[in-house]
């Protein structure tokens, strides 16, 4: 499994591209990549949690793009071996 851990600032652009990547999210959830999802509840930034290889995640930071637009910052990204769940 991967995680991918966002960082946010208040910039108003980061809003305005949310939906379109929350689409994306669906997709890749309905894929089977994407395990779940969401915000942290004081909306500094958000946890990721794929079931793929490091490589499939690279793309899809990659094409979506949300993770280069001003207001989300990839805070990090890295393998991880969940031991109940």
């Amino acid at each position: 499994m991967i995680v991918l851990e966002l960082a946010f600032d208040d910039n108003p652009v980061r809003l305005a591209a949310r939906s379109a990547h929350r689409q994306r999210l669906a997709e890749l959830h309905a894929a089977g990549l994407l395990v779940m999802a969401g915000p942290f509840a004081d909306d500094s930034g958000a946890l990721l949690v794929f079931d793929a290889e490091r490589s499939a995640v690279d793309r899809v930071v990659a094409d979506d793009p949300y993770y280069a637009v001003d207001g989300v910052r990839v805070a990090g990204l890295r393998e991880w071996s969940p031991v109940v769940g």
